[in-house]
């Protein structure tokens, strides 16, 4: 079976580059989910001096991270050039944040520079998750947060289930659970993950639209085993019938399923040895009941 997990980060690259330009005017979902994330740094006291904003797209997320924390250094980190020459267009003298391409999974900052890393639907097109926390770990100061947002695995399962009754290629690649997510924060050094999800439904015209959207944003199928061939006018019917005897003949209902992330980091411990003593926090502690 194809892993639909696994997704080229040079593909990933490319894909985001030919939407940059355009990207703003198609993103209306993720600039709601951008805002959510932002309004839930209310609740928490801290004063960074350096941010990162992995995954940063066009710079609006550094945008406002710059004028929440007004003397903080922000960097906007992207994988794809195309979308940091966009986010330049956020810039303003007084308020200036840095550009920076590069990949997540190998961020080129020193061990313990940030104290909040702020990612907003990027983890869902990283090939390696573990990777990714790992390295935030690395750069995060001890004291420093971790905050995300990315997608779960019932975000266009009306558009993912129709295709299936056509063609067994993946045409949506899949998304990853909230649970394992929890357990890769965990498994990197981080501590007090919360985790929640929010389920939103946004409505299209027809299938068109949605279709329409995906590609506008650089949404499009990345997943490994999907059809390299085109995809034949017939399958198109074929799925819009699908898509009509689940939804009737009015508007498509699509779902986003959102899943926020946040975490701690604590003191960057060395490997232990064999009879090593361990400490754990006891904040990460559970009760288990007898």
């Amino acid at each position: 079976m194809p892993d639909e997990f696994n997704l080229d980060p040079a593909r990933v690259r490319r894909q985001f580059d030919r939407a940059a330009r355009g990207y703003d005017d198609a993103a209306a979902v993720p600039t709601e989910i951008r805002n959510r994330l932002l309004e839930r740094l209310d609740l928490v006291k801290l004063q960074p001096k350096v941010v990162l904003d992995l995954g940063a797209g066009t710079g609006h997320a550094s945008k406002a991270l710059k004028h929440r924390y007004k003397t903080a250094e922000v960097i906007a980190l992207d994988i794809a050039p195309g979308m940091l020459v966009e986010a330049n267009r956020r810039q303003s003298w007084l308020k200036r944040f840095h550009r920076v391409a590069a990949d997540a999974h190998r961020l080129p900052f020193k061990d313990s520079s940030a104290q909040l890393v702020f990612s907003n639907l990027m983890l869902e097109w990283c090939h390696d998750p573990d990777a990714v926390f790992q390295e935030i770990r690395r750069v995060l100061q001890p004291g420093g947060l971790l905050t995300f947002a990315t997608l779960g695995p019932d975000t266009l399962r009306e558009l993912r289930e129709g295709w299936r009754k056509i063609d067994p290629h993946p045409h949506v690649h899949r998304f990853i659970d909230m649970h394992d997510l929890g357990d890769a924060l965990v498994r990197a050094g981080l501590a007090e993950p919360v985790m929640d999800t929010e389920r939103l439904t946004v409505t299209y015209p027809h299938l068109d639209a949605l279709m329409t959207e995906l590609a506008a944003t650089g949404s499009t199928n990345l997943a490994y085993g999907r059809s390299r061939a085109l995809t034949p006018k017939g399958h198109l019917a074929s799925l819009r019938e699908a898509l009509r005897k689940v939804s009737g003949e009015g508007a498509l209902p699509v779902s986003v399923e959102v899943v926020y992330g946040h975490a701690w980091a604590t003191e960057l411990r060395p490997q232990r040895r064999a009879g090593d003593e361990v400490r754990v926090p006891v904040s990460i502690l559970t009760r288990t009941k007898r």
